[in-house]
């Protein structure tokens, strides 16, 4: 809202948001129909639910692709993290719930595309490494060289695309839900899951205990439509309150 006042422009740092952004450079007048937002599919992409249960903290977090924090990485391993991204993107862009899509990418080349009117998609392609859009941000809107090896598009053998199985990752359908109802209710899904997943990287809880706490914190909540930033505050404090009752009288 502040940036919208004074006329300013955000510029994202984050890999797919980044993306977005490169890409909507080039648009004309019409506004984008749809962006996709890639996920690697984390640790768990060829791990079946079953298992999930029995799943470790060093398990969850030996990340395929990316060399991240262990709160990321553990979102990432539920799909939250593009939960997450979801939710920025509607507001980074002016997007509605239903304009915002994932798509598993598990070589994480293609960082995200935008979809217009016409059925065409624009894409943005660089090697796994956070320094380039970093850089993109502090340089915008030029691009100075870096040194990091060229992406080798010949080396790649391959892309490719796949649905989010929303069964194996509900964490995501609790995003979206968030997504739509907005308000406080992300504020209210973020708190609660930073509470959840440290409870699972300190051994308190299973795995699938993360989506539990959060969704009973989510679905406990009520929502306040149109949040003061203190109203956001106290949407966190009560948010993370619930979540540590939850876990403290056991799932």
């Amino acid at each position: 809202q502040i940036a919208r006042k004074n006329g300013a422009r955000i510029i994202p740092v984050d890999s797919e948001q980044s993306a977005i952004f490169q890409c909507l450079q080039a648009k004309g007048p019409n506004e984008p129909l749809r962006v996709h937002l890639t996920a690697s599919g984390g640790a768990l992409l060829n791990v079946p639910a079953l298992r999930h249960d029995r799943l470790s903290v060093s398990d969850i977090l030996r990340h395929p692709r990316w060399q991240m924090g262990e709160k990321i990485t553990v979102d990432s391993a539920t799909l939250m993290n593009k939960g997450f991204e979801v939710i920025e993107a509607m507001r980074l862009f002016g997007l509605s719930v239903d304009q915002v899509k994932v798509v598993v990418h598990p070589q994480s080349i293609v960082h995200s595309f935008v979809e217009f009117v016409d059925g065409s998609f624009l894409a943005q392609l660089g090697v796994t490494d956070m320094r380039l859009p970093i850089q993109y941000a502090l340089t915008y809107p030029l691009r100075v060289k870096v040194d990091l090896a060229p992406l080798d598009l010949a080396g790649l053998g391959e892309l490719t695309f796949l649905k989010p199985d929303l069964k194996k990752f509900p964490s995501l359908v609790l995003a979206y839900h968030a997504a739509q109802e907005g308000g406080s209710v992300p504020a209210v899904l973020n708190a609660a899951d930073e509470i959840a997943v440290n409870a699972f990287l300190n051994k308190k809880i299973k795995f699938t205990g993360i989506y539990r706490v959060v969704e009973k914190t989510v679905r406990a909540h009520k929502r306040v439509l149109a949040p003061s930033l203190n109203e956001i505050k106290e949407a966190d404090i009560w948010a993370r309150s619930y979540a540590m009752d939850i876990l403290n009288r056991g799932l």
